[in-house]
């Protein structure tokens, strides 16, 4: 066998035989009989029963109170941020209107520009050839 096996054995052994030299000891030293310590425990059980039941009734209202200021303060983030986004909405159809308007201010305003571009080197033009009409009638 190899050492771990009898290592394993020895301790099983060991918490077996200590087990019941350890219960052996507690029976043959305890203060009371087994019927006073049924009761002892008993009792002690109702006791920690009651508390048990006090704190699940002082968990549960606290709960409820908590659950309460949570949704208080749900619904007033929820209306602040329902607010905000109403603006922010605001916001982004005023600038989608500017930028509807602005466009055709723009192109008015490009019209305008390339009409008085383009009339005025016609006019030049034409003005220029008016002079050469008439320099060249002068010279005939």
């Amino acid at each position: 066998m190899s050492k771990e096996g009898m290592n394993s054995k020895d301790f099983l052994l060991g918490t077996i035989i200590g087990g019941i030299v350890g219960a052996t000891t507690a029976l043959f030293l305890a203060p009371k009989s087994g019927r006073e310590l049924r009761d002892d425990f008993g009792a002690q059980a109702s006791v920690v029963k009651e508390k048990t039941d006090k704190l699940t009734s002082e968990a549960r209202e606290k709960g409820v109170e908590y659950v309460s200021i949570a949704k208080d303060k749900t619904s007033t983030i929820s209306q602040l941020v329902s607010d905000q986004s109403t603006q922010l909405m605001d916001k982004v159809k005023d600038l989608k209107n500017r930028t509807k308007e602005q466009p055709q201010n723009e192109t008015n305003d490009i019209n305008n520009v390339q009409s008085n571009e383009t009339v005025q080197p016609v006019e030049e033009a034409k003005n220029k050839l008016a002079e050469e009409a008439n320099e060249a009638k002068k010279e005939a």
